[in-house]
């Protein structure tokens, strides 16, 4: 059900939720506190609602009838309903839908918001149209729809509008949604980045103390704005008059940094809000990270600050920075105030934050913002990089993260961000927890890092395995160009680094290939005789400044290379200014050449520091210390050039798929028998629904019948054991291949049924599937195991017996992009049998991606099922498509915890 955290159109929040029986009274207050027109316009009457209505509006249990969601605000401190939205099913597949909102709170959005939540749930619920009626003179709400994106007709009869809307999510409704959703948050966030004053609560006198800290971290970086230290103890704080608490500051406070006890931090919040400050940044500790009663405090918190509509970071945080000059902000206790620049980073953990700072520092990596996210009670990852996608001051953005509290919200944003900046990531924790156990194959092959990278590699997000690689990422990115294919130019003065260098680049996916003769050609006109004028370019140990700058001139702007890696090693130290010179003269000079989009890395073995120092005018070349290194990074960021160079990926819309049939199928097993495994005559209708291929076939539940069955088909024929308890059924003996008459169909059902017996088994036996033989097709499995947290997680392979020993698979997080099936399929080792190998002909590609659309589709509009494994899937020639030759499908009634799905039949990333 959807419930949680709204951002308004002001950047303020709410909490949204469903209905509950008790709410009666306080939605009586709220729609008796509207004003006349108001009310007149949600009832067609200046009345206020019978207690009838009332009821029906606080009847939320069965989401298929009925459904009502308030929008909640702490105002005066009492808890008070500020919106209210209700859809009423009238026919099963369509329901009259309303709304009010306070007068005060009009103009915010709400109406918006709680329409585009309304469709969420009645799409899931089998309801496909909303109906409505309003006043043509209701203008505020005549644009909620028109501007909701949904497809719609209206029509106008005696001054009353009739809409009818599509619920269905469509580009434009998706599209909508997400720009409105960026606006809101990033007003939301403006006061931390931006503030006009700010309060630090908890300063002390004290020079050790946190609070004194973070006062003199302000002041010393010169904040662009009124600072007020708020102490009752205190008149003055490190030459600041000091205020009791933040309602006795006389002028408006944005932002206020909260360093007390933490048995204070729930008063500091009222008091905040009863002076309307708009953000908080609570630096205490003693919350959620320590479970027990700081798990209840967060959650008291977290409450308590989004009733007043505010946002905070934290708690558990370190604090942030913003170094804009205009703003000068180091509202942290870090003494570390890194260099300007177009970098903005992320720390989920407060401890690394001061070290990541100093890193930045030492490297001279400009930074645009910081943020220490702790916790992330309010403020996510999420926020904050939609944030960084409108700011101009950033562009590459860096996240250190220990955990995802909405991955597929995530999605979403870094898919859409990374079109435009580079994301890079380090996601800690990746050894933990082995294998999930499960039954099926799919969930046994996903580890517990899978997810993260699935996720990272189909949003575009960049994967660093160490902070320091991070950092060597964000170099090359800030400072230099995207390449435009994978193509490297090696120049160096010493074969063993350039031979280290050439092996890294093959390793990292480039491309160290021979220059043409006319490149060899000019290296030869000033090169020795004794240096190699192939890739690499080994100007010998005695190379001269000289050289360097016509090596790199040279081979940085033949058209052979589409970027360069420079590698110096020393001979004589006095000799390095010279040489950094050089290699900015030459990339200069090659720049004057049209060679203006390709990048240019250097390593100076033994001096790093040469970084702060190394470029033409307007550009810095990234140093690193060893040649793998630059090769490593110089690797990825081509291959994030290349994924972003690409057409981005919709999620298309599929014909023949009755998804409405294959939901009952899973409800009535499930009210039937309860969580567990479909039966082979389930798992058939709900894959044909699908518009999935199955081989000719059917269920038998004795000896003769499967010789009939058999005999129907056709010879030859497998016969395989019915059971939605046994999952790998050649372990049992429950698997007979090619049977040529119904003798033998009759005799592998007898051979089954008395393994079973040996095994004490016997009631597990359902019956056999008999099924026409499918032969000279690959052997592929296509799965779906349910992550907690992630959602969906769909598998692809080379299928068969051994697909676990194999370890063929590629994993990717639904809903899949027909980019994203593509390209999982192209992943796999075994891709060259899908393509044809040593006579034998090519697979039907487009089928295979097209099973993968429509599981990945049935997977996310029936969140009743958990586990999937089709395998084998044969898949023939072209045009020939695909079979499902064995399947199992695991259904559970969905968890209220269940991540919210946000399929769209057409949806750009």
């Amino acid at each position: 059900m959807v419930s949680g955290r709204l951002i308004l159109r002001d950047g303020s929040a709410a909490t949204l939720r469903p209905s509950r029986p008790e709410d009666g009274p306080a939605l009586e207050e709220f729609f008796h506190r509207l004003s006349p027109v108001s009310r007149r316009r949600r009832f067609f009457s200046d009345a206020e609602p019978r207690p009838a209505l009332l009821r029906t509006f606080c009847d939320s249990g069965d989401p298929r009838r009925q459904l009502t969601l308030l929008v909640w605000r702490t105002i005066d401190a009492e808890e008070r309903t500020v919106a209210a939205g209700s859809y009423i099913v009238q026919d099963g597949s369509s329901a009259e839908v309303a709304f009010a909102v306070d007068d005060r709170f009009q103009g915010k959005g709400l109406g918006t918001l709680l329409l585009e939540r309304l469709a969420l749930v009645a799409m899931q619920n089998g309801i496909e149209r909303f109906w409505a009626v309003t006043e043509a003179e209701n203008k505020p709400m005549l644009d909620v729809f028109r501007e909701s994106g949904f497809a719609m007709r209206s029509t106008l009869d005696d001054g009353v509008v009739d809409i009818d809307l599509s619920v269905a999510p469509s580009q434009a409704s998706v599209t909508f949604a997400e720009l409105r959703d960026r606006i809101a948050t990033e007003a939301s966030l403006r006061p931390f980045f931006q503030p006009r004053s700010i309060a630090v609560v908890g300063a002390s006198r004290d020079p050790a103390g946190i609070g004194h800290r973070i006062v003199e971290a302000i002041v010393a970086n010169r904040f662009n704005g009124p600072v007020y230290p708020i102490n009752p103890a205190a008149s003055v704080i490190r030459c600041l008059k000091a205020y009791p608490s933040v309602r006795a500051v006389p002028e408006p406070v944005d932002l206020a940094i909260v360093a007390v006890p933490r048995e204070s931090v729930l008063d500091v919040v009222d008091d905040c809000a009863a002076r309307a400050v708009k953000a908080l940044v609570v630096i205490t500790a003693g919350f959620a990270e320590v479970s027990g009663p700081g798990e209840e405090l967060q959650r008291q918190l977290h409450a308590k600050v989004r009733g007043y509509g505010m946002r905070m970071v934290g708690p558990n945080c370190m604090g942030l920075l913003n170094t804009d000059p205009a703003v000068s902000l180091n509202a942290s206790f870090s003494p570390v105030f890194p260099p300007a620049g177009p970098v903005a980073l992320l720390s989920q953990s407060g401890a690394l934050g001061i070290a990541i700072l100093s890193l930045a520092r030492e490297r001279q990596l400009g930074l645009s913002t910081f943020v220490s996210v702790g916790n992330k009670g309010d403020v996510s990852g999420n926020d904050l990089l939609q944030y960084w996608e409108g700011d101009p001051r950033t562009s590459v953005i860096l996240l250190y993260l220990e955990s995802f509290g909405n991955p597929r919200r995530f999605a979403r944003i870094a898919r859409r961000i990374s079109r435009v900046k580079p994301i890079v990531a380090v996601k800690a924790g990746r050894t933990l927890a082995g294998r999930r156990a499960a039954g099926s194959h799919t969930a046994a092959l996903a580890a517990a890092d899978t997810a993260v990278d699935a996720l990272l590699r189909q949003t575009g997000v960049i994967r660093a395995e160490t902070l320091d690689e991070m950092f060597q990422l964000a170099a090359c990115l800030a400072d230099q160009p995207l390449p435009s294919g994978r193509r490297v130019g090696i120049v160096t003065n010493a074969g063993g680094p350039g031979i280290l260098c050439v092996d890294a680049c093959e390793s990292s996916g480039l491309q160290v290939g021979d220059f043409t003769d006319g490149t060899r050609s000019r290296l030869a006109s000033f090169l020795p005789s004794a240096a190699a004028t192939s890739n690499p370019v080994d100007m010998i140990a005695s190379a001269t400044p000289e050289q360097y700058r016509q090596a790199i001139e040279t081979v940085l702007a033949a058209d052979e290379v589409d970027s360069l890696i420079v590698i110096y090693t020393p001979v004589d130290s006095t000799n390095l200014p010279a040489v950094v010179a050089a290699i900015g003269d030459g990339v200069a000079a090659a720049r004057g050449q049209c060679a203006i989009r390709k990048p240019v890395l250097a390593c100076l073995m033994g001096d790093e520091r040469g970084a702060a120092r190394l470029g033409p005018p307007r550009e810095r070349i990234p140093v690193y210390e060893f040649p793998e290194a630059a090769a490593r990074a110089l690797g990825k960021v081509a291959a994030y050039a290349e994924w972003r160079a690409e057409p981005p990926g919709i999620v298309p819309a599929l014909a023949n798929m009755s998804l409405t049939v294959a939901r009952e199928i899973c409800r009535r097993a499930l009210a039937g028998r309860g969580e567990g495994w479909l039966s082979n005559d389930e798992t058939r209708q709900v894959l044909t629904a699908a518009g999935l291929r199955l081989p000719e076939g059917g269920v038998a539940t004795t000896a003769d019948e499967a010789a009939t069955l058999a005999t129907a088909i056709g010879f030859p024929v497998a016969v395989k054991l019915a059971s939605h308890r046994i999952v790998h059924k050649s372990d049992v003996g429950g698997v007979h291949l090619g049977l040529a008459d119904a003798e033998a169909a009759r005799h592998a059902f007898d051979e089954i049924r008395r393994a079973l017996i040996d095994r004490g088994a016997e009631d597990a036996m359902d019956g056999v599937v008999v099924q026409s033989m499918l032969t000279k097709g690959v052997e592929l499995m296509v799965g779906v195991a349910e992550d907690p947290l992630f959602g969906p997680l769909i598998a692809f392979g080379l299928g068969g017996v051994h697909v676990e020993v194999l370890g063929d698979v590629r994993f990717r997080v639904t809903p899949l992009t027909d980019r994203d099936a593509a390209q999982m399929v192209k992943e796999i080792r075994g891709y060259p049998l899908l393509q044809g190998y040593r006579g034998h002909p090519p697979a039907d590609l487009e089928a295979v991606v097209d099973v993968l659309l429509r599981v990945s589709r049935l997977v996310e509009e029936l969140p009743e099922i958990t586990e999937l494994d089709l395998n084998p899937v044969f898949a023939f020639g072209p045009g020939d498509g695909c079979q499902i030759v064995d399947a199992r499908i695991h259904v559970a009634t969905p968890s209220a915890k269940q991540p919210m799905r946000y399929t769209t039949t057409v949806a750009s990333p």
